[in-house]
């Protein structure tokens, strides 16, 4: 069918799909057709985009033979946005997202020298998406670390905490030096604590926003049969903020809905999750010494930056790892790189961030069929040594022969092994 529809002036509608529904439990009811709106995304997301779409099309129709299909709808931000409308994220691209409920975006690059908000942080505020959820796996390809088979963990980093709200005050600014006086006058800080050329971040962190994280995670690591939750934070020295995250993540172990599922101490059973809980610089070594001991790690915002890019190194960097940004129903599934603006335009970019995100939205649909095929082409083509050039030049410093292939040629290559 042709379920690919760009943006032309405005958003096209297609008539003969149908939009996913929020029901009131925040789960979602999705039609075989559904509309997903898609954001192509700055540097190389006009070409990792289309190599993603063309895989994902090829699963659904290997899965369910014409019963199942998306339409896809183009949206505008970033670049492209700017050029043919004047603003990096037009309000039509934000309301058709929260009708569409489900989405996927290519990577969005913020100008340097010019004022204005992260797209990337306003899209995951515009609907709460308040997990952002990254699971690192190893599909073949070269790898840093021995035995990369070992790294297979979900990372939860929450969005809506932490010093990423960007409430900071820069060093020597008038408002700077009233936060100083109050904190020192009123509170009590010394002055050694806050010099007078100092600038200050805030850094909030609050129970239901956390709650509410770990509540994701808990029933994500259930479902999926995970065995170790590990809460991680600096909660030794941050008492008051991250140290509170990792109390509060105990406390949601302990509530009703949990009982008899996720223990604290003891031996696993049949269908229980163990949650643990780990400094965040004990994780950061452990990651690197022993990755296969924990199954999904639960933290902040600024650790699950850290935490997610040093787990994705493992397995050759954040160009083979997914991601998906979920609020309560809402999603929005994206490449978990930047833009590349040195390789745009080459051909050469490797698709597979964005692949396997769009793999990971066919899960969250319920189409694990569909997702399945791809995970499994994607492993037969890296075992058939073929890849964008990074990954062949990969291969070849371990002394393995590897066929380089262009973007478009990899994404045909894995949808022929689907």
């Amino acid at each position: 069918m042709d379920n690919l529809y760009r943006w032309e002036g405005s958003v096209k509608l297609p008539q003969e799909g149908k939009f996913i529904k929020l029901k009131q439990d925040k789960s979602i009811e999705v039609p075989d057709f559904p509309i997903i709106p898609f954001i192509e995304g700055d540097g190389i997301g006009a070409e990792i985009m289309p190599a993603m779409i063309h895989i994902v099309n090829v699963a659904v129709e290997k899965a369910y033979g014409g019963s199942k299909g998306i339409y896809w709808v183009e949206l505008l931000a970033g670049d492209k946005a700017e050029e043919k409308t004047g603003k990096r994220m037009p309000e039509e691209t934000l309301d058709f997202l929260k009708q569409a409920i489900v989405g996927i975006k290519g990577p969005l690059g913020t100008p340097v020298g010019k004022g204005g908000k992260s797209l990337n942080a306003i899209l995951r505020q515009s609907m709460d998406f308040y997990s952002a959820i990254r699971p690192v796996y190893w599909l073949g390809q070269p790898a840093p670390i021995p035995d990369p088979e070992r790294v297979n963990v979900a990372i939860f980093r929450e969005n809506s905490d932490d010093v990423y709200m960007g409430i900071e005050y820069m060093p020597k600014a008038e408002n700077t030096q009233k936060i100083r006086k109050f904190l020192i006058e009123e509170m009590g800080i010394s002055e050694y604590a806050l010099p007078e050329d100092c600038g200050i971040t805030v850094k909030p962190m609050s129970e239901y926003k956390t709650k509410r994280h770990v509540r994701k995670a808990l029933k994500w690591a259930l479902e999926n049969n995970k065995k170790v939750v590990a809460v991680v934070g600096k909660g030794n020295i941050m008492k008051a903020t991250e140290g509170a995250f990792m109390n509060w993540a105990f406390e949601v172990a302990k509530e009703p809905e949990f009982k008899g599922k996720v223990i604290t101490e003891g031996e696993l059973k049949e269908g229980q999750v163990l949650m643990v809980k780990v400094i965040t610089d004990q994780m950061l070594m452990q990651l690197v010494l022993k990755p296969e001991a924990y199954d999904v790690i639960v933290t902040q915002n600024l650790n699950g930056d850290y935490i997610s890019d040093l787990a994705s190194a493992l397995v050759g960097g954040p160009g083979f790892v997914p991601s998906g940004n979920i609020g309560d129903g809402y999603a929005l599934f994206e490449s978990t790189h930047g833009t590349a603006y040195d390789i745009a335009g080459k051909g050469i970019a490797n698709p597979l961030s964005l692949t396997l995100s769009g793999a990971m939205m066919l899960e969250y649909l319920g189409w694990r069929k569909a997702s399945e095929f791809i995970y499994r082409a994607v492993r037969t083509a890296i075992n058939d040594r073929l890849g964008t050039p990074d990954i062949a030049n990969g291969f070849r410093k371990q002394g393995i022969q590897a066929k380089e292939l262009s973007t478009s040629e990899f994404a045909k290559a894995i949808a022929e092994r689907i």
